[in-house]
């Protein structure tokens, strides 16, 4: 295989065509698809940044050139030379007008074709299903989403915290937990959430946030459910609830209006319908639950009040409005431990769910977390949880404690709901479910 060394100025990638408008240039990638009119081949190369159409012309290349295209199979890896040609109707809007082209390697028979294939196959072909020109924007948009969400929390003063992914004690429950021995001090978990950390990060830095891998350990089938997600979690010190929602809409608003401003060619790749999206500006509607399940009642749905909602619920709901809603202070009995109680009615919690428009559910769960010590060891009690894995956290009610709050973001859920996604399986490059673990 040749060697192909990066030291000459002519070689530039394809969304960087625009800048050598009838100037030779040499673009490096793979076959994404050719045609041919006798004298005149077509080829569209991808190299990760873009796609091109290089148009080789018989009497303007040497036989060699010209005949190399007879060799080439999709996904075939080339270099090719070429003058830029500003052009509206080619892909990007330039091609390539071809003068040189080295093949570096010709690829066998490509598995994914045009034609239909079942979910399945192109799971078990998911390192290469990645290139095709859906799934590319989808990670693009990602891509964005991440970048939006680092710049929000840096530029308004929050310190990046790691928490571990090895955890000696469960967060949201024992029963979604994976266990693993850790040496000679017994089980370790992967973890469900920084959050915990992360508050006494926050007791630190004032702001801070995490931003991991998260693992649930839930026998869940649905569209919306991951084994393996990504989670930022903000927490803030003297937050109280009221704080906490109005720093999440806040939070919401700049991913989308920021992807809707840097990923418009993506989401066109998507087809997503971005007049969904435009409307996603604060004020979000805000529904106590109480409300929630009047609202519930009102369609017909016979719902047990007490209950945490269920994706069905929570479309319902986000149906009723044209941007996401937050729904507040849920019943103390289906949420966790650390939630802060309403003083006035101690059956609730001072805790919200961003619910995603257009039924995509939730996206965002967050809370005032407790921060009396007496209090906080009674609800360990109540959860039957251990008190040994959380006499730290219990320290942090002991040492200079205050009032905060913070939520989780699930970055897959996001994905699917800013591209419009039937399933959380594409917003992640190589996704883990309960029944698929490859490639």
């Amino acid at each position: 295989m040749p060697e192909l060394v990066d030291n000459d100025n002519s070689i530039t990638t394809i969304d960087k065509l625009s800048e050598f408008d009838d100037k030779s240039v040499t673009i490096r990638g793979w076959v994404y698809n050719k045609r041919s009119s006798g004298k005149i081949h077509f080829i569209l190369v991808r190299d990760g940044s873009g796609v091109v159409q290089c148009v080789i012309v018989k009497n303007q290349v040497s036989p060699e050139v010209f005949g190399s295209y007879d060799l080439l199979t999709q996904e075939s890896s080339i270099a090719v030379t070429g003058k830029v040609h500003k052009d509206d109707r080619a892909p990007g809007g330039y091609e390539l007008q071809v003068e040189d082209l080295e093949i570096v390697h010709v690829a066998k028979e490509y598995p994914i074709t045009p034609k239909e294939h079942g979910v399945e196959f192109l799971m078990d072909h998911r390192h290469l299903w990645l290139r095709s020109s859906r799934q590319h924007a989808i990670l693009r948009v990602r891509h964005q989403i991440i970048k939006a969400v680092r710049e929000f929390f840096d530029n308004r003063g929050f310190t990046l915290v790691d928490s571990p992914i090895l955890t000696p004690a469960s967060v949201e429950g024992t029963s979604t937990l994976f266990e693993t021995d850790y040496f000679d001090l017994g089980k370790a978990y992967l973890t469900q959430s920084g959050q915990l950390y992360a508050e006494a990060a926050a007791m630190a830095f004032g702001k801070v946030y995490c931003f991991g891998p998260t693992f649930r350990a839930e026998k869940s089938k649905t569209r919306r459910h991951l084994t393996e997600f990504w989670m930022v979690e903000p927490e803030v010190a003297w937050a109280d609830l009221n704080d906490d929602m109005n720093l999440a809409e806040e939070f919401i608003e700049h991913i989308v209006q920021t992807v809707l401003k840097k990923s418009e060619s993506e989401l066109h790749v998507l087809e997503r319908d971005i007049t969904k999206l435009q409307p996603v500006k604060r004020p979000f509607p805000r529904l106590h639950y109480d409300e929630a399940v009047e609202m519930l009642k009102k369609t017909g749905v016979e719902f047990q009040y007490g209950n945490d909602l269920g994706a069905a619920d929570e479309t319902i709901i986000s149906q009723q409005y044209d941007r996401p809603v937050m729904v507040h202070h849920y019943p103390a009995a289906c949420k966790a431990f650390y939630m802060k109680r309403d003083p006035e009615r101690p059956d609730l919690t001072l805790s919200v769910d961003v619910l995603a428009s257009e039924g995509y559910g939730e996206i965002i769960g967050g809370s005032q977390r407790e921060d009396d010590y007496d209090t906080l060891v009674k609800r360990l009690e109540e959860f039957d949880l251990p008190r040994e894995p959380f006499e730290w956290y219990l320290d942090l009610r002991k040492y200079g404690t205050v009032p905060h709050a913070g939520f989780g973001l699930g970055i897959e859920r996001t994905v699917a709901w800013i591209c419009g996604l039937e399933h959380v399986r594409e917003t992640i490059p190589f996704p883990r479910m309960i029944y698929r673990n490859t490639p």
